[in-house]
């Protein structure tokens, strides 16, 4: 017998040693309108079907829980592959974009894609579901794996698998359907209550359950701009005949890194280049204004952006939205009662637009600088005053929100919206998240200039993305522009620093969770040295190095 104690109820019981979790939540009478999905063992992320056989601390998970929505995610994912290759035998679908609330999938049958293409998709997958099918986890030698998706023709498995490194693979098999994914699936078809499926652009969009109310898909939102970056960074990728994971292993292994790296960053160089061009060509612009998330490299950004600009004829003039924070006492609150400096009206914007009003009208300004250990904002004596051909640069969070600089005309503000967009798959059914990306890049610039343990960082993370979700997503389809600051090679670069930083998070904290799924991520990608990019490079302002001063 082994004792099983459950983190849901506080309760502990003992079981035959190989019990199922799915028996042991029974056994526990746990009640979950939305669950379970998956569980956590020992701060582990495992699938209902794992077998204890050592005592353990279970925690069951539900949605909205992040780690149960990928979980449900990548079941659906399956579901969409199987009823693909059932209607379109000798068609594929690629999971690609993560957009409107879900998931662009590319779908080749041969010919465009119809309506009456997706309502047949759409049917199949839900008689798949109402047949409650059992997904079976399969586990073998790599080699047998992959000789298995050798005969089914999945290219894009066989490269990533043979590039892994590992002796033992696990797949799953869904009514004689196999395939790979990264993670835990749930158990049955049955279990997934809610999907949608539309046509969008030339694929079909898979529509998932809201993460604030799961008992309704997420909201359709058009996201034309984001999808056209996306599609403009595969674009790139074909152009180096890189698309997924294993293809870019077989690079570096192949000692291809200095090419991959070189191209990408002429390439992005050239983006902003163009965005320069764009702000030069805009009569009447005095004002770019860039936003976006989380360590999304806006800081290098502008910098770069500015040389640009000087190259064009003008004048770059920064300015920082942090100076114009309100003193500590007036700040909002938030709904745990912290202050909120991530709120729009923590920034004093009647100031602001003051200030900015006098700046285009010629006039010298004296400007704010607030003291963050002291929490009140100061005059330090700095005054500000625009030439004729000086254009400002203003990035912050914000920047983007129409209600920021209300008081200055559309046509003097060029808007630009700056994220690392991950867009390098795994393989064909397994994309990378975004976030993911941003994520690995905060652990590593809080561990080296904030003093911050990944832990720190891990548990701040949800925060961090609440305040995005509310003051920057809403806003990122106004910009003139956008930006993807994610490179191809990135993710190879930045394990050799994250690696070290994330092993150091201990097992019996809630943070282990996080760490160690970004550790088994990052294990799939062969390493590339840091020493290898160049100073001028987005990633040196969070990997160091940099050309440029922070």
């Amino acid at each position: 017998m082994i004792e099983i104690r459950c983190k849901n109820n506080k309760k502990s019981q003992k079981f035959p040693t190989g019990t199922l979790l799915s028996e042991i939540f029974k056994a526990f009478n746990l009640k979950m309108e939305y669950g379970p999905i998956s569980a956590k063992v020992n701060n582990k992320v495992v699938g209902m079907h794992y077998c204890c056989y050592h005592d353990k601390t279970v925690e069951f998970l539900a949605l909205p829980d992040p780690s149960a929505m990928r979980c449900y995610t990548r079941t659906l994912f399956m579901v969409l592959c199987k009823a693909v290759k059932d209607l379109f035998p000798e068609g594929s679908v690629v999971i690609d974009i993560p957009v409107s609330n879900g998931y662009f999938c590319d779908l080749k049958i041969g010919r465009p894609v119809s309506s009456f293409d997706v309502d047949k998709l759409r049917n199949r997958m839900q008689e798949l579901i109402d047949a409650d099918l059992p997904f079976t986890r399969h586990e073998a030698t790599t080699e047998e794996a992959i000789e298995i998706f050798r005969k089914l023709g999945s290219n894009s498995k066989i490269r990533l698998l043979e590039t892994l490194g590992q002796m033992y693979t696990t797949y799953y098999e869904l009514d004689g359907y196999i395939d790979y994914y990264y993670g835990t699936l749930m158990t049955s078809t049955s279990q997934l209550y809610l999907f949608g499926l539309e046509k969008y652009y030339d694929g079909v969009l898979l529509r998932i359950p809201s993460m604030k109310n799961p008992a309704e898909l997420g909201e359709l939102i058009r996201q034309d701009k984001m999808f056209e970056i996306f599609q403009e960074h595969h674009r790139w990728q074909d152009i180096l005949h890189i698309g997924t994971v294993g293809a870019m292993n077989e690079v570096v292994t192949k000692g291809g890194s200095t090419l991959l790296i070189n191209v990408s960053e002429a390439l992005q160089e050239k983006k902003i280049s163009r965005i320069a061009e764009d702000i030069a060509s805009r009569q009447g612009v005095r004002m770019v204004l860039i936003a976006g998330p989380s360590s999304s490299g806006k800081t290098t950004f502008c910098k770069r952006l500015s040389i640009q600009l000087v190259t064009c004829g003008i004048k770059p003039v920064m300015m920082s939205l942090d100076d114009y924070f309100v003193d500590r006492t007036q700040t909002p609150r938030d709904e745990s009662g912290d202050y909120d400096y991530e709120h729009l009206h923590a920034l004093n914007i009647p100031l602001l637009n003051e200030h900015l009003q006098k700046l285009f009208a010629g006039e010298q300004v004296q400007l704010p600088r607030y003291d963050f250990q002291t929490g009140r904002s100061e005059r330090d004596g700095h005054v500000l005053q625009l030439g004729e051909k000086d254009v400002l640069v203003v990035e912050g969070i914000h920047a983007l929100n129409p209600e920021l600089t209300a008081q200055i005309p559309a046509k003097m503000k060029y808007k630009v919206y700056a994220s690392a967009l991950t867009t390098i798959l795994l393989d064909t059914h397994n994309y990378i998240p975004t976030t993911d990306n941003r994520l690995l890049r905060r652990i590593i610039r809080d561990y080296k200039y904030r003093g911050c343990s990944a832990r720190d960082t891990i548990r701040r993370w949800p925060s961090v993305r609440a305040g995005e979700n509310k003051w920057i997503f809403p806003y990122q389809e106004n910009a003139d522009a956008m930006f993807n600051t994610a490179m191809l090679f990135e993710l190879a670069v930045i394990r050799g620093q994250a690696i070290p930083i994330l092993e150091e998070v201990p097992e019996n904290c809630p943070e282990y969770t996080e760490a160690y799924r970004l550790l088994r991520f990052l294990k799939y990608i062969k390493p590339i040295p840091a020493d290898q990019i160049p100073p001028t490079s987005l990633l040196r302002e969070f990997l160091g190095g940099s050309s440029f001063v922070y």
